[in-house]
């Protein structure tokens, strides 16, 4: 499935973020992986692959900056279980950047590599 068809959809389940990490690593597509976790939440294990995080609790502080920043790119959001990311996906969403997912499941439900 393309990247494309992930985002007509909305979101992707763990098995497909590690097949997109995979296909990003072999440099056969491009996305931000955004964790919207709390710090705390992040050093106990986060998705090897993550380019940033972007606290929930600090979202008014960084929402807009990113929102502006990242107009043309694809963003995958996770946290916990795929609320929080679901929350700040649909954010972006009413305010035009057409191109997110949310990782449905979140880390809990991710069996690939984490780092601590």
């Amino acid at each position: 499935m393309s990247l494309q068809a992930f985002i007509d959809k909305g979101y992707i389940d763990s098995e497909e973020l590690q097949l997109l990490l995979d296909e990003r690593e072999a440099k056969k597509t491009d996305f931000i992986l955004v964790d919207v976790r709390e710090e705390m939440e992040y050093k106990m294990g986060h998705v090897k692959g993550v380019d940033m995080l972007k606290p929930t609790s600090e979202f008014s502080e960084w929402a807009l900056a990113l929102l502006n920043e990242s107009k043309d790119k694809t963003l995958i959001f996770t946290c916990r279980t795929g609320s929080r990311s679901g929350q700040v996906q649909n954010v972006f969403k009413q305010n035009g950047h057409l191109h997110t997912i949310n990782h449905y499941g979140g880390i809990v439900s991710y069996r690939g590599e984490v780092e601590r």
